[in-house]
């Protein structure tokens, strides 16, 4: 589909949108300071990487940009050697290679990806899987598109959900999976061989899609799951989505692009619930973020409005990695990616004493796009005059529900029986469970005042 260019107006002022989006932050509620017993948290610009959000590369040790999460996909048969066998080293040593980083991982498994061996396992192909060969997107019958509804692959595919989410649910190494196994490289298409006049159409049927869909639903609880494109049938799955040519064919228009099809499937609200990510089109990456920018040919070329529409987390970018940007391409990139997900900033707090117990409230702001993508355990901890961390409590907040432009009243009564009496400061901190992973920084100037990785609230007295 033909698009017009942005004209230069527009294109300085998406560069402007990126500039300032981390400069504006609002500034602390008055109403908090002026109201008895509550004390005001100074604001502080965003950290330039936070976990599970931003752009993230292929998997690799980088540090021409910040990030916080890498990105991988696996043939099926690296994996699957058999009907009812599977060697899990080669996903092993991807995930351990990345948590090793203090990263999370997210990854995708593949069947056909153009240009590379098929990822179909031998058996299958030994029972008989029909298998096309095809030269589009540069393939030259490298790799093969299979039946996706013989009965065997399918059955196969069962069997291999079912194991990696018995293994994998609640890795704390694994911040999402993208479903993938179906289409080219894994991204549930098969176009141009989709049916359309005069030609076949070699992707699955619909039963052979809601078969993979409920497979994976029914196989992972708490890890995060994404499928390419959104329509009814996955709607009400658990599960966000991944817009691959994000920027490109984003905005709303010829009917197909990303938005049309959330509209159409009735679901532009998923986001609250349910992680959207993607990849910043290939095209766009070494280009979008250059002043003005010189991106040639057609699509959206709006990475604000793609942001604010889709409230996307994070981004597949690795042009930032390598060869990485520079000067003012690489502030406007650094903006870019700090405007993707959440940015959870603490406004203002409040103590009260009881016997043996500490009230403690706090008001909470989301000023991203998107809310954080897992429950990680909110605790609070005492930290005495000596440095060290004296107590620790762990609340029954929830990260999830914080939502942008809706501000929380958080409370806990923290148990201090026990606790000698003094002096404390007190810290926040949402736990990573990933033992080495970035910790969780809130866009406050209390960010590792007191304790690295701790926001530092204030000082209370127990007694």
């Amino acid at each position: 589909m033909a698009h017009s260019p942005i004209n230069r107006p527009a294109r300085m002022a998406l560069v402007a949108v990126l500039t300032a989006v981390t400069a504006a932050l609002p500034a602390t509620s008055s109403a908090s300071a002026a109201e008895p017993g509550w004390r005001p948290l100074a604001a502080a610009a965003a950290p330039d990487a936070n976990p599970l959000a931003g752009f993230i590369p292929y998997a690799g040790a980088y540090t021409t940009f910040p990030h916080s999460m890498e990105w991988f996909y696996l043939p099926l048969n690296a994996v699957m050697t058999g009907p009812h066998r599977f060697d899990w080293r080669a996903l092993e040593e991807q995930l351990n290679a990345i948590a090793a980083r203090g990263h999370q991982a997210a990854f995708r498994f593949y069947l056909d990806y153009p240009g590379k061996p098929s990822g179909v396992p031998q058996f299958l192909l030994d029972q008989g899987l029909l298998t096309r060969p095809y030269d589009d997107f540069g393939n030259d019958g490298r790799s093969v598109s299979p039946d996706y509804d013989d009965p065997h692959l399918a059955a196969a595919l069962d069997r291999f959900i079912a194991a990696l989410g018995h293994r994998y649910d609640g890795d704390p190494r694994v911040g999402f999976v993208q479903l993938g196994l179906l289409g080219f490289w894994g991204e549930w298409h098969t176009w141009p061989h989709n049916g359309d006049p005069g030609t076949e159409n070699w992707f699955a049927s619909q039963a052979g899609q809601l078969r993979v869909l409920n497979a994976y639903d029914a196989a992972f609880d708490e890890t995060r799951l994404m499928v390419r494109y959104p329509s009814a049938d996955n709607k009400a799955h658990t599960m966000g989505y991944h817009d691959d040519s994000f920027a490109y064919s984003t905005l709303p228009g010829p009917g197909w692009h990303f938005m049309d099809l959330m509209a159409q499937a009735g679901a532009t609200g998923k986001w609250k619930t349910d992680t959207v990510a993607g990849e910043l089109r290939p095209e766009l990456q070494g280009c979008l973020f250059n002043t003005p920018m010189d991106c040639p040919g057609d699509g959206d070329k709006d990475f604000a409005a793609s942001v604010t529409q889709t409230h996307a987390s994070w981004l597949l970018n690795h042009y930032a990695f390598s060869p990485g940007y520079t000067g003012a391409a690489y502030e406007n990139a650094l903006a870019g990616a700090k405007s993707l997900g959440y940015r959870l900033r603490v406004t203002a707090m409040r103590t009260g004493h009881r016997r043996h117990h500490l009230d403690l409230a706090l008001r909470v702001r989301n000023d991203g796009v998107a809310p954080f993508a897992y429950d990680w355990p909110l605790q609070v901890a005492a930290v005495g005059r000596d440095g060290r961390i004296a107590r620790t409590w762990t609340t029954s907040w929830k990260l999830t529900g914080i939502m942008p432009g809706a501000p929380v009243e958080l409370a806990a009564p923290l148990r201090t029986a026990g606790l000698r009496e003094g002096g404390y400061t007190l810290v926040l901190r949402a736990a990573n469970p990933l033992r080495n992973g970035m910790p969780l920084r809130f866009a406050n100037a209390g960010q590792d005042g007191t304790v690295t990785g701790w926001l530092t609230l204030g000082r209370t007295r127990v007694s």
